[in-house]
């Protein structure tokens, strides 16, 4: 399968790019099944319940992560990236940044110490994270702005984690893509089973069963799992 190239976007400091717009269709759209989910209605009311709610509860602590962010390094706030929905379907996604500006820049001159295989990137000393942004990953509340994209519809509460083009260009193996036929999500079953510490194939083969697994309990169950998960911190870098 060719590559395509990355359109993942992140401004560098002190200069004012557009920002990036989500192409209308996907790629791969064909490799992906048709997946009926029945309680589509009570999943998407939860959605909307949910990150509204939490939204208002952790309102406080955004600003005060948003506050700590600024004052250590300049640049903005938020980190805006393209991500895969359902079907493929792009979506800009936001989280807390955690990296210094030039990031994604430096990618390539550390691709050499990339710890994953597959379509994954992962660092666990990462030496382009600032001090901040080191300690909302490791309890996960660099995600926190995903609320926003749940209440928008780009996101779930659980599903399997929404991946960046370049990641899903690198895919090995088409059945792969069976975990785009139900909608992305925060938190799932890769998150509350190890997260980083799992290879890439255990954490592709979790999504792959929750797509062919999905259901209202499966789903209460990873939320009720992920609090434990955030505040043990393993795994999350």
């Amino acid at each position: 399968m060719t590559s395509r190239p990355s359109t993942t976007t992140l401004e560098p400091a002190g200069k004012s790019l557009p920002r990036p717009h989500a192409p209308e269709c996907s790629p791969f759209a064909e490799y992906i099944p048709e997946v009926a989910i029945p309680h589509a209605f009570w999943k998407r009311l939860i959605d909307i319940v949910g990150s509204a709610l939490a939204l208002v509860l952790l309102s406080p602590l955004m600003l005060l992560i948003a506050l700590l962010i600024r004052l250590e390094s300049p640049g903005p706030v938020l980190f805006r990236q393209i991500r895969l929905g359902r079907y493929g379907k792009p979506f800009i996604m936001y989280k807390f940044r955690s990296m210094r500006c030039n990031a994604q820049e430096l990618q390539p001159l550390i691709m050499h110490m990339n710890e994953k295989q597959g379509g994954a990137f992962k660092i666990k000393h990462d030496p382009r994270l600032t001090r901040v942004g080191r300690f909302i990953r490791k309890y996960s509340l660099d995600e926190l702005p995903q609320l926003f994209n749940v209440l928008k519809g780009d996101l779930s509460l659980v599903g399997p984690r929404a991946m960046a083009p370049y990641d899903v260009n690198r895919f090995d193996k088409v059945e792969y893509y069976i975990r785009f036929a139900v909608p992305q999500g925060c938190t799932g079953l890769w998150q509350v089973s190890g997260r980083s510490n799992l290879t890439f194939d255990e954490w592709m083969r979790l999504d792959i069963y929750y797509v062919e697994n999905i259901s209202l309990g499966l789903d209460l169950k990873i939320l009720l799992r992920t609090i434990p998960a955030i505040l043990k911190g393993d795994g999350a870098y």
